[in-house]
């Protein structure tokens, strides 16, 4: 793991349900979020929709950048198949254990 990834604090909101971004069609990230070559995610294709989710988790300033991008039905099918850092994992199960693969599967 990475000393930034170690240190980082991550963005995180209160509630899931506040996530109430698109669930559908193609998005576009704010260059705070996704500074590279400008992308389109097409959230009908998983591996998009993995990478848009990874992008937003690790590198949200703030909760409404969450709000934004992220919605909590496709955030809750998906949360097993993200690849994040460790502490950026930790700190979204600890808030919500209900994404852990046990209370998913429960």
């Amino acid at each position: 793991m990475s000393r930034y990834a170690a240190a980082r604090i991550y963005a995180l909101p209160e509630s899931l349900d506040e996530l109430v971004g698109l669930a559908s069609g193609a998005v576009t990230l704010s260059r705070h979020i996704d500074w590279g070559p400008r992308y389109e995610y097409d959230l009908a294709d998983d591996a998009d929709l993995l990478l848009m989710y990874e992008r937003v988790i690790r590198e949200a300033q703030s909760a409404a950048d969450l709000r934004a991008h992220l919605n909590a039905s496709l955030l809750r099918r998906h949360w097993t198949d993200l690849f994040l850092p460790a502490p950026a994992h930790a700190a979204w199960q600890t808030r919500f254990p209900e994404l852990a693969p046990a209370a998913a599967a429960a």
